[in-house]
């Protein structure tokens, strides 16, 4: 599936079956809320934390799919393609990080 189609069937999903898209200011709290679902899972899974009794079957997939999903509807609702976005970002990392990473020497292991 591109990104393009992604933006078409969450569409037709919430005009089907969502009713409407909830308000940009909700899905913006929604998604605020989900990154810190991932972040959760991300802390107990790879950081120092342990998992509770009832969060061991955590899906990570599962949860940066809910990010995308709210991302797509910010997406659709303020009018922006983000198969151009993410391309213009691509050429905007090119150009700006074309030797700032190849120079640090933080990442050379």
């Amino acid at each position: 599936m591109t990104i393009e189609e992604a933006q078409l069937q969450v569409d037709q999903w919430i005009r089907t079956i969502g009713v409407k898209y909830f308000s940009e200011l909700t899905n913006m709290t929604i998604l605020t809320e989900e990154v810190g679902e991932l972040a959760r899972i991300m802390a107990r899974k790879y950081g120092d934390q342990s998992f509770k009794n009832d969060e061991e079957h955590s899906d990570l997939g599962d949860e940066m799919a809910d990010i995308l999903w709210v991302l797509i509807c910010l997406a659709n609702q303020t009018g922006i393609n983000l198969t151009e976005a993410l391309q213009k970002n691509f050429e905007k990392k090119s150009s700006r990080d074309a030797e700032r990473h190849l120079n640090n020497e933080k990442l050379r292991s």
